[in-house]
C-alpha cells in the first residue's frame, strides 16, 4: 500500500484509501467493477510546490492502483491539481464543471473520464463499511 503513496499530495491519501477498497473487494466485485468501467485512467496530479505525481487506475483486466505511468497505454489521462482532485473525490466539485472550467484536462476516450467519479464513489463508500 505505502509503495502507491508520494508525500506531499492530498490526492496520494485517496488513492490509498482507493486502493484499500480495491484490496478489500471480492474476485467477483472486483470483476463486475472492472466489465462496468473497462478502461484504464491515467491521473497526473500536480501539488501547490508544482510537483507531479502519475497513478494509474486499471480497471480495463486487473482492476489495480499503480503508482507511475500507465502499461498498456491509458485509455484516459487526466491531469489536475491535488485540490481539484480532492473536490472531486468528496462530491464537492463536479468533473463537468472541473473540465469546463479548465480545472481537469483529459486527453483520451473523454466519454471515459466521467466514469471515474463513479468509481471514487464506490471505493469511497466500501470504504465507509
Amino acid at each position: 500500500m505505502s509503495d502507491i503513496k508520494v508525500d506531499g499530495f492530498k490526492a496520494s491519501d485517496i488513492i490509498v484509501d482507493l486502493h484499500t477498497a480495491f484490496d478489500g473487494f471480492t474476485d467477483a466485485e472486483r470483476q463486475a467493477q472492472v466489465k462496468k468501467t473497462k478502461g484504464i485512467f491515467e491521473l497526473k496530479i500536480t501539488n501547490d510546490d508544482k510537483k507531479e505525481a502519475v497513478w494509474t487506475i486499471d480497471l480495463k483486466k486487473n482492476g489495480v492502483i499503480l503508482k507511475g505511468l500507465a502499461s498498456p497505454k491509458a485509455d484516459v489521462t487526466l491531469i489536475m491539481s491535488d485540490d481539484t482532485f480532492s473536490q472531486l473525490a468528496s462530491g464537492k466539485m463536479d468533473g463537468q464543471k472541473a473540465f469546463l472550467t479548465g480545472k481537469l484536462k483529459a486527453r483520451g476516450n473523454i466519454m471515459l473520464a466521467t466514469k471515474l467519479a463513479a468509481v471514487l464513489q464506490m471505493a469511497k463508500a466500501k470504504a465507509k463499511l
